[in-house]
């Protein structure tokens, strides 16, 4: 259970960036999961590079935050690339998307090779907590506790901030906020950059516990959507209880039965679609 909340916690950063753009932006982006494998590679060659400078070991937390919000940096780029499918077919949307995780796959192949690559055990440099009758890394503790507070960050930014505000206005009626004088190319670049640097802080906090491998992101885009198509597309509530019902079933599914892992997440996906097809929080349109 535990181990399922902290992937859900990685996978709803994800999976939020990935609500984020489409609520805004109408755009399905398949390169969220390449997002997540450049946040991952990048915090590696970050947290190697610092500690072999001499950072305190139990810093390397606050590296990877550095280094996955720093990688929002590509966002406005490939925004300005995506500007050119924004009113066109969403399998215009799919392709281009798709080739853009093609081009970043072979970015990491160039940059970081094909062989995995870990952290080693620094994560254990916060020691373990016993649960119960479990023993877990206390930096998996942590994970949790920070998606916890972005997610409830992105709840009060989404809902007091006034560019928050200007967001919602925007995918809830985006002529009506270009009418009032709403510039909508900021707000795209804005809201892109806000997704891309989601998924790369997913990235860079998941990759102590785990290696950093060519396929994550692939595998990743894969829970995403099945997180997207149970919580409701556009949802961030949706987002918080699809990534927590996923990571759950995955790490019960590992611990009980591994081989029917995969299997007992498309159940709950065919379930939804069957039972409420527009997800578990989308709201009702006439």
């Amino acid at each position: 259970m535990l181990g399922g909340v902290f992937h859900a916690a990685v996978l709803f950063l994800v999976a939020a960036g990935l609500q984020l753009v489409f609520g805004v932006q109408r755009i399905l982006n398949l390169a969220c999961g390449s997002f997540y494998a450049l946040g991952a590679y990048t915090g590696v060659s970050a947290v190697g590079w610092a500690l072999g400078a001499g950072l305190p070991a139990p810093l390397f937390v606050l590296v990877l935050l550095a280094a996955g919000v720093a990688l929002a940096a590509i966002g406005p780029p490939i925004e300005r690339l995506l500007r050119t499918i924004y009113d066109r077919d969403e399998a215009f949307q799919l392709l281009l998307t798709f080739a853009l995780v093609l081009m970043l796959e072979d970015v990491i192949r160039f940059v970081w090779g094909t062989a995995p690559v870990q952290l080693g055990g620094v994560y254990l440099v916060y020691g373990q907590a016993r649960i119960a009758s479990t023993t877990v890394p206390v930096y998996n503790l942590v994970v949790i506790a920070a998606g916890a507070l972005i997610a409830l960050g992105m709840g009060w930014f989404l809902a007091r901030s006034r560019f928050g505000r200007i967001v919602r206005a925007t995918a809830e009626n985006r002529e009506m906020a270009e009418a009032l004088g709403v510039d909508m190319s900021r707000v795209y670049v804005r809201v892109f950059t806000l997704g891309v640097g989601l998924g790369t802080v997913g990235g860079a906090l998941v990759i102590p516990a785990t290696a950093a491998m060519n396929e994550m992101g692939i595998e990743l885009i894969v829970e995403a959507f099945a997180v997207v198509v149970i919580g409701g597309l556009g949802s961030m509530r949706g987002a918080a209880a699809g990534a927590l019902i996923v990571g759950v079933l995955k790490g019960v599914a590992i611990a009980t039965w591994p081989e029917v892992e995969m299997l007992a997440i498309y159940v709950i996906v065919i379930a939804v679609l069957v039972l409420r097809p527009a997800g578990l929080f989308a709201r009702a349109t006439a």
